[in-house]
């Protein structure tokens, strides 16, 4: 400031010299002194305003006027604590709400991959105008698969075309990972589940992840003849090891299999794919030691098994399009020329051990979604599009298995059921079973030679890890963005809200900018001064957002995980980019509600301004009714935009209504649930079913619980199975799809499904289920909606189906009997209609018991934990909940984004009403003469009133019918999330508009009362 001082007089002395010898010149010419100064001072010009154009140009004085404005603004702020308040609270939760959804939406869409590097990291992605002819696809969720399209694709490779693109050298590295499935955990303390990883031995190395103890996974480890090791997540390691170092070197039992810990990854490293949350990690060779080794044989050489997701780390000096030129000739090599098994020995594809009905009525089956149950061990065969890790069980596509479902595909994970009549299409490809032969036919000639023909066109394409990884995101895309179409309207809102405040404030001031003008100071001087008031509120409200953002991400945070069968990998926080979002969102705030404001007073007409006495009143006036123009139009916009948000709240609070009302068909009160796989602890076949039998008649007996069943996907799990048949009398090559659910005993009885006819299933039922393969139909029970599409009037009770002659490849089956009808119940998901069911008696592999309880099901927890340790404590329960909290987890995105957009809902309502409020105690305080003119002339109290309420409804009219128009364009978007409510929906519409009146007339009715109690002497008297 020093510096500035020292410049400021020089300048005074350079122009008082200047003066002075202009002075002295017009002296010479005959001027008297006194007329000389003039004549010179005339000339010159306004010292002060050149004084202020000299100084534009100097730095230190530019960072002195701004120290100034920040000062004076300050002040001015102090002075009216009311409007600063209600301005910076305005704009912090406007801005706080933005930056709580972007922190979200940063965490979830936007962060970089926790690895070292990640723009160098591509992913590996096949395309072809066919699907490939292979007998089993497994992808884990880390990116999308779209396998039935008419130009199929997805990131999935066998084992062999993992080795052969490894070797083409295009690669500083090449890495392979795919869901190593469910791991049941003994040896440190009880039994339990969690989740790990199968992964390359090059994995960490490609990925640049260091260990925090121990070291990482090498190429040695991943072979068959090495020790079993594996390497603990950071989180994991604290949790379940304490964090003792020493641990390093001890051994750990994972599904009965002693594994080395070799290491502990660094903190920031929970898995390559967003969202995911592994536990553990293992070599790809350690997946035969912890799953099935039926399904594992010959893994390493099948190239109809794919199930690998590959990465690559480009070299620095070989380009991106030389790279997948030579990966993708590699692949079209071995896609076209390759040779392919008609079978997989050993067992075929992973998945359920048989077709459900003991042998083969079923031509194909499918189990898709939901975090129901996780057979053992990985194998190749998993699916978990749309789940990320951590997120619920693979989700598994399958095709031919040894004395099971041909062409079958499972699916398991946690992703959105099929909603509404969509349905999965059941198709033999890409995990196709192998082709019936001709009579005569060889296997070799009935068999596909290659994996892909010429006019397939098999390609691949590298596409950059940030964006080809996935994994949860699909999940909470929709919602997140949904929201902040929602807070940014709120912005906007905020933003008019303030400057309509501001545009009243000005008024005021008038005099003020008036008289500072006179002085010689210059607009623009003037317009930064005003804008740096408007900067200091918005960072003001900025910083305050901050907290609100924090609290608000939170607490968003804490409900989704609360839905969840783990919690989230995702963590938002308040990083740089927040913060660069929190400072670029306050910036915008305030040149947006400044401007308007700022350019009205600079525009401020002085003659009249700086008369004395010339009154509020008559400066409105001569000013002419614009002004007040742009006020009424800012409240306008607040409440059109409030509708917007309003009807989009009111939608989705009425799609969360209707599905919370849908019919289920059972009773969903007081039902525990709990899935066990007891292959985890060395059952076999038969001693399974005697397992289930053992369990479900201990809990049955168990106080408090009045039965007991199981299934092998729970009802309303998201979870769901599909089969197909042959029904009697349509074309042989025709074939019928129905949903089918495994039961146990006395499941209809547990669950409250009535029945419609006949009977339920008996003991000798479930022996013909597990005769391999059954000799006689297998029984089963179908629901109202099969025998209304299949049967009509028709007696559905004895009817067969199903049957199938059988060939070389497939063997004959009976097929099916119905021995009963039961009431229609909904299946996987709320939104989907119910199909035609059958259930049929379970036999062997994972379930689900359903519990149902005479009290509080919570409380049964604990004693079904120790019913279960009874009888064997190295088996673990699994997802652990109740059928109503299942249902509620279910619905968790309709309940977030019904939530959220109700309280953005009203929060738009209550700022627009504020600022409707804000303009009519103006307008009462601008016009006190004249409506004390009008009282004084006999106007009653009911007209006064009728005035002010009349301007407010008016302007609350007119932007309910802006916004009704806006919101019936606007929310045809989200159809896609609505159920069983139109996007223009009346009732919603109108009950919006009767709130918002009901609103109005309140925000109208305090200044209206203002109005009416005005003193006509002393309005008369008024300014």
């Amino acid at each position: 400031m020093g510096r500035g001082k020292r410049m400021l007089q020089e300048l005074d002395t350079d122009i008082r010299e200047h003066i002075e010898r202009e002075t002295q010149d017009n002296i010479d010419r005959g001027m008297p002194p006194e007329q000389a100064r003039h004549a010179a001072m005339r000339k010159f010009g306004n010292v002060t305003r050149v004084k202020e154009e000299a100084r534009e140009v100097w730095t230190v004085v530019w960072l002195e006027r701004l120290w100034q404005d920040l000062r004076y603004g300050l002040r001015m702020l102090r002075k009216s604590p009311g409007f600063t308040a209600v301005a910076v609270l305005t704009l912090a939760l406007g801005i706080g709400a933005n930056t709580a959804i972007f922190s979200l939406i940063e965490a979830v869409m936007l962060r970089s991959l926790p690895v070292e590097k990640p723009s160098e990291l591509v992913v590996l992605r096949w395309n072809a105008r066919k699907a490939p002819r292979i007998h089993g696809y497994m992808s884990s969720g880390d990116c999308p698969s779209d396998l039935r399209s008419a130009n199929p694709s997805g990131c999935s490779f066998s084992e062999p075309m993992f080795r052969e693109l490894r070797n083409t050298n295009q690669f500083a590295g090449v890495a392979a990972f795919a869901n190593a499935g469910p791991l049941s955990l003994t040896g440190n303390g009880p039994a339990s589940m969690i989740n790990g990883q199968l992964v390359s031995g090059d994995f960490f190395t490609t990925m640049g992840v260091k260990a925090a103890a121990g070291r990482v996974l090498e190429m040695s480890d991943d072979s068959p003849t090495a020790a079993p090791v594996a390497v603990l997540n950071y989180g994991f390691w604290q949790g379940a090891f304490g964090g003792a170092r020493d641990v390093v070197g001890k051994t750990m039992e994972l599904n009965g299999v002693a594994f080395t810990i070799a290491g502990v990854a660094e903190q920031r490293f929970t898995g390559i794919t967003p969202g995911s949350d592994y536990d553990v990690w293992l070599p790809l060779s350690a997946g035969p030691r912890t799953g099935d080794i039926r399904f594992w044989n010959n893994r390493k050489n099948n190239v109809s098994n794919w199930w690998l997701t590959i990465v690559g780390r480009i070299k620095k000096e070989t380009p991106l399009g030389q790279a997948r030129a030579a990966v993708s000739g590699v692949f079209r090599n071995e896609m076209l020329y390759g040779s392919v098994p008609l079978f997989d020995e050993g067992g075929g594809m992973f998945g359920p051990p048989r077709s459900p009905g003991g042998g083969g009525p079923s031509r194909s089956q499918m189990i898709i979604g939901g975090p129901g149950p996780v057979p053992a061990g990985p194998g190749p065969g998993a699916d978990t599009a749309g789940a990320g890790p951590g997120m619920g069980g693979p989700r598994r596509m399958q095709g031919a298995a040894s004395g099971g479902p041909k062409g079958g595909v499972t699916v398991q994970g946690a992703m959105p059921a099929p909603s509404g009549s969509q349905r999965p299409a059941m198709s033999e490809g890409p995990s196709a079973a192998p082709t019936k032969m001709a009579q005569g036919q060889t296997p070799a000639e009935a068999a596909p030679r290659t994996l892909s023909r010429p006019d397939d066109e098999p390609t691949i394409t590298l596409v950059n890890a940030q964006t080809g990884l996935t994994g949860s995101r699909s999940r909470f895309e929709n919602p997140l963005y949904v929201l902040m179409s929602a807070v940014a309207i709120i912005l906007l809102i905020a933003c008019s809200n303030v400057a309509g405040l501001m545009l009243a404030r000005s008024a005021a001031r008038q005099k003020e900018m008036a008289l500072r003008l006179a002085l010689g100071a210059g607009r623009t001087r003037i317009l930064r001064q005003l804008l740096t008031e408007s900067m200091m509120l918005a960072a003001m409200g900025g910083i305050l957002g901050i907290a609100f953002a924090s609290w608000g991400a939170h607490a968003i945070l804490s409900f989704v995980s609360s839905n969840q069968p783990r919690p989230l990998a995702f963590a938002a926080g308040l990083d740089l980019r927040v913060l660069g979002f929190t400072a670029a969102v306050s910036l915008f705030t305030g040149i947006l509600f400044g401007l308007a404001p700022a350019f009205r007073v600079t525009r401020v007409d002085m003659t009249p301004a700086l008369k004395e006495g010339f009154s509020a009143s008559a400066k409105i006036a001569h000013s002419g009714r614009r002004r007040f123009s742009v006020g009424n139009a800012l409240v306008v916009v607040q409440v059109a935009l409030a509708i917007v948000v309003l009807v989009g709240a009111g939608l989705m609070v009425r799609t969360l209504q209707n599905l919370r009302s849908v019919d289920l068909g059972f009773d969903s009160h007081n039902v525990v649930l709990f899935g066990v796989d007891p292959m985890l602890a060395g059952y076999k076949d038969a001693q399974i079913d005697s397992f289930y039998r053992d369990l479900q008649g201990r809990l049955a007996e168990t106080p408090g619980v009045k039965s007991a069943s199981y299934s092998m996907v729970p009802l309303l799990s998201g979870a769901m199975m599909m089969t197909s048949f042959h029904w009697p009398g349509t074309p042989q090559d025709r074939e019928s799809d129905a949903d089918i659910l495994q039961i146990g005993p006395d499941f209809f009885g547990t669950m409250h499904i009535p029945f419609v006819a006949g009977r339920g299933f008996s003991s000798a039922d479930y022996e013909i289920a597990a005769g391999k393969p059954p000799s006689v139909p297998t029984p089963v029970i179908v629901n109202q909606v099969f025998v209304a599409k299949f049967l009509g009037k028709e007696n559905p009770l004895g009817k067969r189906f199903g049957e199938s002659a059988g060939s070389e490849d497939e063997p004959a089956s009976p097929g099916y009997e119905i021995v009963g009808v039961v009431r229609d119940t909904k299946y996987s998901d709320l939104r989907r209609e119910i199909n035609p069911m059958l259930y049929v008696p379970q036999s062997g592999r994972w379930a689900t018991f359903e519990v149902r309880t005479a009290g509080d099901p919570q409380a049964l927890v604990p004693v079904i934990r120790r019913t279960v340790a009874q009888i064997n404590p190295h088996l673990p329960l699994r997802d652990v909940t109740t059928e109503s909290l299942q249902i509620d987890r279910l619905l968790f995105q309709e309940r977030l984004v019904a939530r959220l957009s109700s309280f953005l809902g009203l929060l738009a309502l209550t700022l627009a009403c504020i600022g409707l409020y804000g303009l009519l105690a103006y307008e009462v305080a601008r016009r006190t003469r004249e409506v004390g003119i009008r009282t004084a002339l006999g106007a009653q109290r009911k007209d006064v009133m009728r005035l002010v309420v009349k301007q407010g409804l008016l302007l609350a009219t007119v932007g309910a019918v802006v916004g009704i128009g806006v919101a019936i364009g606007v929310t045809r978007y989200l159809k896609a999330m609505l159920y069983n409510v139109r996007a223009d929906d009346p009732v919603t519409i109108v009950a919006v508009g009767a709130l918002l009146v009901l609103v109005a007339l309140a925000a109208c009715f305090i200044p209206a009362r203002r109005a009416t109690s005005v003193d006509p002497v002393v309005a008369l008297r008024y300014e």
